[in-house]
């Protein structure tokens, strides 16, 4: 484990962020931790990991983990209740894409997406649930608007987000009775680094920015007890004309 910073006093509340190096996790961290919040973020590139975290600052913890080792992230999920006193959300944000058509995708390829989509958000909730039962809490799953809207190339993608909501819709009845809400997150279009885009500030402006949807969870957290929008689609409000 890499450990960018150590809290100098416990806040209120924490988080646990995955893939949380750049793009929307980052973005969260720095909303939650502007809200408050200790903050954890994972990554699997140390570097990255550790700039972010300091970037955050607040006490932010940036901790090198890869979703696919269900026993890393329990270690981390625990260090993390060590380090604030408890867990009180978790946004399973991980996530990466391999394109092609289904007769020509690689069994690696398919399997790196599913393993970090759909299994890897299935470990980091696993190792989050009995922090997050001690005191109720809140999951975030980051999906996409492709978990239900399958296009040409997606065969990997498409099956991760959809089986990623199924997965979503299953935890908010399992968990509700533990005061634990689940809101899945489908963004369209985002500004991020995802499959190698490199975000530009001119020609993505018409897209989601990381920050908006930063924004969205901070207001889902605060929205009364008693109501849960379990599912968010998210879409850019002006596409480009085609």
């Amino acid at each position: 484990m890499t450990e960018s910073t150590s809290p100098q006093t416990s806040p209120s509340k924490s988080a646990f962020i995955t893939g949380a190096s750049k793009g929307i996790g980052l973005a969260v961290a720095h909303a939650l931790a502007a809200q408050g919040y200790g903050v954890t973020l994972t990554s699997r590139k140390a570097g990255e990991v550790e700039a972010a975290a300091a970037a955050v600052g607040s006490g932010a913890r940036g901790v090198v983990c890869d979703v696919k080792d269900p026993a890393a992230l329990v270690r981390e999920v625990d260090a993390h209740v060590a380090a604030f006193g408890g867990l009180d959300v978790l946004f399973v944000n991980a996530g990466v894409g391999h394109f092609g058509n289904v007769a020509d995708l690689s069994i690696e390829d398919w399997q790196d997406v599913i393993d970090t989509n759909l299994s890897g958000a299935f470990y980091t909730i696993k190792a989050g649930i009995p922090a997050l039962k001690v005191r109720g809490g809140y999951i975030f799953t980051l999906s996409s608007l492709a978990g239900k809207n399958p296009f040409a190339g997606g065969g990997a993608y498409n099956a991760s987000k959809f089986g990623l909501n199924g997965l979503s819709e299953v935890l908010t009845l399992d968990l509700r009775e533990h005061g634990i809400k689940v809101t899945q997150i489908m963004p369209g279009s985002v500004a991020t680094h995802f499959a190698g885009h490199t975000p530009d500030d001119q020609k993505d402006a018409w897209k989601i920015q990381p920050e908006d949807i930063a924004q969205l969870t901070v207001d889902l957290l605060n929205m009364p007890t008693r109501t849960l929008p379990s599912k968010v689609e998210v879409r850019p409000s002006r596409p480009p004309k085609k």
